[in-house]
């Protein structure tokens, strides 16, 4: 029996940027570590569509598509903020914005780091999502240290959903102090559903859970079908 074919709702809103000529087959026809697909492309259609239906990119040479099962989220107004974070946060040593330095941000996450010679960010993923941000559907978080950018993370949002792809610190704790801005951001806005994809021990000490493929995307379904903007203002916000 043929796979069930998913189509983009983004390509009837009548933007040229927004649509696209591929379709993916169901996340529920993944292998066993998640694989779905080969190939396609990184225009904004393309990506919209893939996050919207639970599967996301991972490399680009060549270019394929992913939704593991289980999924790892940190559920809304579920992060665990350490007590040793919490003084971090009073110190007041961080301010953060929201869509300031995207396409830094990008970069610091694909930066080589301690006990990291590359990641899967390469420079066609940075110029993808940054295309995604100028769209309003890609949106960051930056830490700053004085005029230095010591952190941040990013993301792709629809309606509720945030799915977030990458963050990096280049100052000890910056990493966690954007991943708590995020999620208050997220929270305070109304968003319903925060992806972070994979579970890894940091993310699980955050207060990351995993849940089954099906579960997750009823629950996407219903976060990208909400009425939820993120807003794209660069306030800075002092540590608390």
């Amino acid at each position: 029996m043929p796979s069930e074919k998913l189509d983009s709702s983004e390509s009837q809103r009548g933007s040229h940027e927004l649509t696209t000529r591929f379709r993916f087959p169901h996340p529920n026809t993944a292998d066993e570590d998640g694989f779905v697909a080969v190939g396609g492309d990184l225009k904004p259609g393309t990506l919209l569509l893939a996050y919207g239906n639970g599967i996301f990119p991972w490399t680009t040479h060549p270019l394929t598509w992913w939704s593991p099962d289980p999924r790892a989220i940190i559920p809304i107004g579920g992060l665990h903020v350490s007590r040793s974070l919490r003084k971090v946060l009073r110190n007041r040593d961080f301010s953060t914005t929201f869509d300031r330095s995207f396409r830094a941000v990008m970069e610091g996450c694909a930066a080589p780091s301690r006990g990291r010679k590359e990641t899967w960010i390469s420079p066609a993923f940075i110029t993808a999502y940054t295309r995604l941000h100028g769209l309003g559907y890609a949106h960051s978080v930056e830490v700053w240290h004085g005029d230095r950018l010591a952190g941040g993370l990013y993301g792709v949002s629809i309606g509720g959903f945030f799915a977030g792809e990458s963050m990096f610190s280049a100052e000890e704790n910056a990493s966690k102090v954007a991943l708590v801005a995020m999620e208050e951001k997220l929270r305070t806005a109304g968003f319903e559903l925060f992806d972070v994809q994979f579970l890894t021990p940091h993310l699980r000490s955050m207060g990351a859970v995993e849940i089954a493929r099906a579960g997750y995307l009823l629950k996407l379904h219903e976060a990208t079908a909400s009425d939820v903007r993120f807003s794209d203002d660069a306030r800075v916000t002092e540590g608390r």
